[in-house]
């Protein structure tokens, strides 16, 4: 995976202009709609939207790039327009200082997905109900609450938890991965042991195995969040279709959970798994693409 510099937009742009100006085949003129360079991080939910916007981005005649990212990075390359767009912004809570810093620099088209939620997770069996209940049974739990990338913006608002309730003397945050987050838990819940892990729905895990969130008495995580689309600046003017078809976006948690689901299969490909959800699902994505193609 690559990521477009602003030269090289340039560079396409103006040989676009140039195509533009060469004639026209079969009355039409002769276009290459260009190249759309979506960016992400690699949690389950995003590369789920995100191989889904491909796709569909494909079919309406575009080329697209993914550029994996940390999450600081996904939104620096919005802002200075080294990516058109990313489909995994978490507002208002979790995402709050990265648009905060880049909010004068990138577009907010609007929600794609809505009633998203974040916190501490643990198997249904554990008798631990609340964040204000980790301190006395830290040994339950080897001390550390299992963590992601230290970029991800869940993971700053865990170091508030862990200050806002005390608790930065009985545990730590272990970073990891997505990845290392899930398998840390499903070894746990097949030895029917206690573990903390930071949990965000939508998320696959929650449909493989019974778990519940802790609750949060001071709402540090704050409430239901949105999932939010971002673009760079000047998308609209550079690529109006690609813009719309962006903007349109928008599903349901359902939606993304079977994409989730489809690949946690063994050997699948996320890729031609949005494919085959996009093939399938051909009536939500001609209302996204419109009049774009």
């Amino acid at each position: 995976m690559k990521t477009t510099s602003v030269m090289s937009r340039t560079l396409q742009n103006a040989s676009l202009a140039v195509v533009l100006g060469l004639g026209t085949i079969g009355g039409a003129y002769a276009q290459d709609k260009g190249t759309v360079t979506l960016a992400y991080v690699e949690w389950s939910s995003t590369v789920a939207s995100t191989n889904v916007m491909r796709a569909v981005l494909e079919q309406a005649g575009y080329d697209v790039e993914m550029s994996s990212l940390s999450g600081a990075s996904m939104w620096q390359a919005i802002a200075y327009g080294d990516a058109d767009a990313t489909l995994a912004g978490w507002l208002p809570t979790t995402h709050k200082n990265y648009y905060a810093q880049t909010k004068d620099k990138v577009v907010d088209t609007g929600v794609n997905l809505d009633g998203t939620k974040l916190g501490l997770v643990v198997p249904e069996y554990t008798p631990m109900e609340s964040i204000e209940d980790l301190g006395e049974n830290a040994d339950r739990i080897d001390g550390e609450i299992i963590g992601i990338d230290p970029g991800a913006g869940i993971m700053g608002l865990t170091e508030d938890v862990l200050d806002e309730y005390g608790l930065d003397r009985d545990l730590r945050l272990r970073t990891g991965s997505g990845a290392t987050m899930t398998a840390a838990l499903k070894s746990a819940i097949q030895n029917e042991e206690d573990i903390v892990v930071t949990g965000w729905t939508p998320h696959w895990m929650f449909a493989r195995w019974d778990l519940k969130y802790l609750d949060d008495p001071k709402n540090v995580y704050g409430g239901a969040e949105q999932i939010h689309t971002i673009v760079r600046q000047g998308l609209k003017e550079d690529m109006p279709g690609a813009y719309q078809i962006l903007d349109n976006f928008e599903w349901t948690a359902e939606d993304m959970g079977e994409v989730m689901m489809m690949n946690q299969e063994e050997g699948s490909d996320p890729y031609e798994n949005a494919k085959k959800w996009v093939e399938n699902h051909q009536d939500m994505v001609n209302e996204w693409i419109g009049d774009a193609s």
